[in-house]
């Protein structure tokens, strides 16, 4: 993408992220052709349009259209939810057994008003991808840490008739397209925290000067603003090779970036911070949501570690 196209594209994100949630959001960004842009540019697409909805607080289907973009599906992507794994999870959210499905996952806040589902089942040594209607599939709204997420508890068993077969998929690329695009909302969530912790130093007054002057806030905002870096840096070289181990590094130093921004945001805005009237608290809230979908930081750092363990070598380096 141009530089002048991606601009323009980041702009026009901005001004709708900011200004619609939902299903308005996910009509203008098909308006946008957002969809379009990922397949002309699908490393800045997803970073840009991920880390404004981060920015903003705000939902949007476009996780749902990018797995099920990923997973090759021909069929119209505003239609579809794709099932997620269980929270902390990566594995498929489906299993197939004796002509029978049984699905257990989460879907997004498109759950509640499209009609397809797309599940990643595990049958035998293959993973394949299935549409189910979503009237087969109970459906329950979680309130839970962060209600206005939207998320959806999706279980179900049912008869492998009763499931149209798309065909194998590689869920290991589904998974790290998704744990990118997350990683993404959370640099987005990260920047937005810091920010209301800058703001609230340069008005907040004491001893007759900003509290912005003190050397303790400016360490905990520089340490913030390091993380934040840092963990954006990662995501954007991991799209030059997006294999799984990668996404996982960069997903999971997002979520630890993440939670060390909401700590330092949450010491500068001191008592403040702690009310419902700030809005820290949305973002504290969606931050620690985001980092348990599609592999939570710890489970993913684990894991990374046993791979090292195992095979006796660690990751290639990024060229800095």
């Amino acid at each position: 993408m141009e530089a002048a196209d991606l601009e323009l594209f980041r702009r026009s994100v901005q001004q709708t992220t900011s200004t619609a949630g939902g299903a308005e959001l996910d009509a203008v960004l098909a308006k946008l052709g957002w969809l379009d842009a990922v397949a002309e540019d699908h490393a800045a697409a997803v970073s840009v349009l991920f880390e404004h909805l981060g920015l903003a607080n705000t939902t949007s289907a476009a996780l749902d259209e990018l797995l099920a973009l990923t997973m090759g599906l021909a069929r119209p992507l505003d239609q579809v939810v794709v099932v997620l794994p269980a929270l902390r999870q990566t594995l498929p959210p489906g299993t197939a057994s004796g002509g029978r499905i049984a699905v257990h996952g989460l879907g997004t806040h498109a759950a509640g008003r499209r009609e397809s589902a797309i599940v990643a089942v595990t049958d035998g040594p293959i993973i394949r991808a299935v549409a189910v209607p979503l009237a087969k599939l109970e459906r329950r709204s979680t309130a839970g840490l962060d209600a206005a997420l939207g998320l959806h508890e999706i279980s179900g068993d049912l008869a492998a008739g009763d499931a149209e077969d798309l065909g194998p998929v590689d869920w290991d690329d589904v998974v790290a397209v998704g744990q990118l695009a997350l990683g993404h909302e959370m640099v987005g969530t990260s920047r937005a925290m810091l920010d209301l912790a800058r703001t609230h130093s340069l008005e907040r007054m004491q001893f007759g000067r900003p509290i912005s002057s003190f050397q303790a806030v400016r360490h905990r905002l520089a340490e913030g603003l390091a993380a934040v870096e840092a963990a954006a840096a990662l995501l954007h070289a991991a799209w030059d090779e997006p294999t799984p181990n990668v996404a996982a590094m960069a997903k999971g130093m997002a979520g630890r970036s993440a939670r060390t921004v909401a700590r330092h945001a949450q010491q500068v805005l001191a008592g403040i911070g702690f009310t419902t009237e700030h809005p820290l608290h949305l973002y504290v809230r969606r931050t620690l949501v985001l980092d348990q979908l599609l592999g939570a930081s710890t489970e993913l750092t684990r894991q990374l570690g046993d791979h090292v363990l195992t095979q006796h070598s660690l990751p290639a380096a990024f060229p800095l």
